[in-house]
């Protein structure tokens, strides 16, 4: 099993990455939007966690800013449904941590602003993963350049997609307020700060 790629960043896309390594064998891999994000440069060297999907068809690989990212991502293509092209749309519209807690916490709203997640798959997702990620509960502190979230933030993200913005977007943007800021931020005052970056684009 390869669980893991670092080399030198060849190809970087929005959703697909080549790495070449160190032995001279370049891989290409599917990734989320987390880890185009967080890919430096091309031509630099970088590390991706792995999985490896097989199928008739062929083999796929997969590549994480994290091993929490990659175990949730595993534990979505248990669900009734769901390939994984899917599993990576729901990590690229939302963080790995936002993912699993709209799952436990049986949020359909969040997992229906995923692209192609109506409302019966959103309620599959939850029937078939609600109670198998208690396991993944803390650890998300293994998840490296993975991203966590502040109350504050959840609310301005929260706040944003019920003014019409996807998740990814309000995401994004509060993200970029928050890191832009210096400091911590009251609720308010990151959706003012997301809104205005919205407006700059």
């Amino acid at each position: 099993m390869i669980v893991r790629v670092e080399g030198e960043l060849l190809v970087k896309e929005l959703d697909r990455v080549e790495i070449l390594t160190a032995g001279g064998v370049a891989y290409e891999l599917s990734v989320p939007l987390s880890a185009f994000e967080a890919m430096p440069k091309t031509g630099e060297r970088c590390s991706l966690h792995t999985f490896l999907v097989v199928k008739e068809d062929g083999w796929q690989l997969f590549g994480f800013t994290s091993v929490y990212e990659r175990r949730v991502f595993q534990k979505v293509l248990v669900a009734k449904g769901v390939g994984p092209a899917l599993a990576l749309g729901l990590l690229s519209s939302l963080t790995a941590e936002r993912l699993v807690r709209a799952i436990r916490e049986k949020d359909i709203v969040t997992l229906q602003s995923v692209p192609r997640v109506g409302r019966k798959k959103a309620e599959q997702l939850i029937l078939d993963l609600a109670d198998k990620l208690d396991q993944l509960q803390g650890a998300s502190s293994e998840a490296g350049v993975g991203r966590g979230s502040s109350p504050g933030t959840e609310d301005a993200i929260r706040a944003l997609v019920s003014l019409g913005y996807t998740t990814a977007d309000a995401e994004k943007a509060v993200r970029g307020a928050s890191g832009a800021s210096g400091g911590p931020l009251s609720a308010p005052e990151l959706i003012r700060a997301a809104l205005a970056r919205i407006g700059g684009r």
